[in-house]
């Protein structure tokens, strides 16, 4: 964590991460991203802090006016969501797509602005009561039309870069070819998919028991995140030649679960079921198997905190929400702060974690913006009370359903400690957003010296 491995840093990445060719000098789309990701990310905790306030003190809510805590809900969730999980994500792929370099490298920076723009876009309509009422798909009226526009721009730069990488030969590989251009045709379902969902009356399958999801619509979310699992190393680093039969038999085995998959039913199915959370169970074997995999990737020694804070949260992830769909735990957990747990363990967690360690391979000199020790405990021991304290509230919450409603000694000790924890996140967040700023603008002042 310390800035001395800089130099180290800087030399490994650039053996390992291809870069923007020489002739463009501007901003990488890399940094843009990272930076608006970071940028999302502070102002939604910022966002979550002002909601645990709100919490405690309900009458502040008159300060904002009709902007209540129903209103800046969802714009908390979506920023999660569509500003810092996506735009590190977005990164990673025009690495892969070879949209990072050269004169595409202006058009993928452009794309990032305007993804941010409608993002801004989608913020004014939700504080000003436009919503379909589903849980990260509130895209309604312009909104729900400009975001979906904004991602097929994006793809478009996608697709322009590929097809010059491949007329250029710069995919050494058939096999390669053909993978990016499924992966691409995959992408340019995305905005289609947002668009028809957010549509109020289509409704996804509904556990009757819970009025939460299925086991399969569950199954299905962890194995997109195990697929993105899988392939996230391809675009950063390279395979050892030690141990390929993890690489080999964690494919065998996400096909296997891709199967069982399938063979679930689709409609509205009770949790009580001993196929559903039998089914579910299954997912327990990622646990070892995740390590194992990720071993047989060649990673740098100054990746080795995130990589372990990846295995760590993903190690608690799967065990602990099979449990909480068990009958008797989610009946008893159900729409309480318990679930609201799960939730960050699974965001602030695991896949903050694992964006930032994605972000450390592909930024290079810049990525040092995340060395900071004290951010690093801040955000994973925030995140860890922060889950416990839920945990505990979720549970108590079960017994009697009025605890957070009715205020009490019990209930505001909690809700004040979840406030202190929330701002020690978003103190780390903002570090690591004004350490990249000065980063890229240090990168950029040197450029500009270095030009003729």
């Amino acid at each position: 964590m310390s800035t001395a491995v800089g130099t180290m840093r800087q030399s490994v990445v650039a053996q390992e991460v291809p870069m923007a060719p020489a002739r463009y000098t501007g901003i990488t789309p890399v940094s843009t991203a990272a930076w608006h990701g970071l940028a999302w990310l502070v102002i939604a905790n910022l966002i979550g802090v002002w909601l645990a306030f709100l919490l405690l003190v309900p009458s502040a809510g008159a300060l904002a006016h009709s902007w209540s805590y129903g209103r800046w809900m969802p714009v908390h969730l979506d920023l999660q969501l569509y500003g810092w999980i996506s735009l590190p994500l977005v990164a990673w792929l025009m690495g892969v797509y070879r949209a990072d370099r050269g004169g595409m490298a202006r058009w993928s920076n452009a794309a990032i602005w305007l993804w941010s723009a409608a993002l801004a876009i989608g913020c004014v309509s939700w504080l000003n009561g436009g919503s379909s009422g589903k849980l990260f798909l509130d895209w309604t009226g312009y909104s729900r039309v400009f975001f979906p526009l904004a991602i097929l721009f994006l793809w478009g730069v996608f697709a322009v870069a590929f097809s010059r990488s491949v007329r250029r030969a710069e995919v050494s590989s058939r096999a390669g070819v053909l993978l990016r251009g499924a992966g691409l045709l995959l992408l340019f379902c995305i905005p289609i998919a947002i668009y028809a969902a957010s549509n109020p009356n289509i409704y996804p399958p509904v556990n009757p028991d819970s009025g939460g999801p299925t086991a399969s619509s569950q199954l299905e979310s962890v194995l997109v995140i195990v697929l993105i699992l899988f392939l996230l190393p391809y675009g950063i680093t390279k395979r050892n030649r030690k141990s390929p039969r993890w690489v080999f038999t964690g494919w065998v085995l996400f096909v296997v679960e891709a199967l069982l998959c399938l063979g679930l039913g689709r409609g509205d199915i009770s949790h009580h079921r001993p196929t559903q959370f039998l089914s579910l169970g299954s997912l327990l074997v990622w646990v070892p198997l995740m390590p194992a995999y990720y071993n047989a990737f060649a990673w740098p020694e100054y990746t080795r905190a995130w990589r372990l804070a990846v295995l760590w949260w993903w190690a608690l992830l799967i065990p602990t929400g099979w449990s909480l769909f068990l009958p008797g735990v989610l009946d008893h957990m159900k729409f309480t702060d318990g679930l609201v747990s799960h939730s960050l363990l699974a965001m602030a967690g695991f896949v903050t974690n694992l964006l930032i360690l994605s972000l450390v391979m592909l930024l290079g000199e810049e990525s040092d913006a995340f060395s900071s020790r004290w951010a690093f405990l801040a955000w994973q021991g925030g995140t860890f009370l922060y889950v416990l304290l839920m945990l505990g509230a979720g549970w108590i919450e079960g017994n009697d359903p009025t605890f957070t409603v009715v205020p009490s000694t019990a209930r505001n000790v909690l809700y004040l400690l979840r406030l202190v924890l929330g701002a020690a996140m978003a103190l780390a967040s903002a570090n690591w957003l004004y350490r990249l700023t000065r980063a890229i603008s240090a990168r950029s002042a040197r450029t500009r010296l270095s030009l003729p």
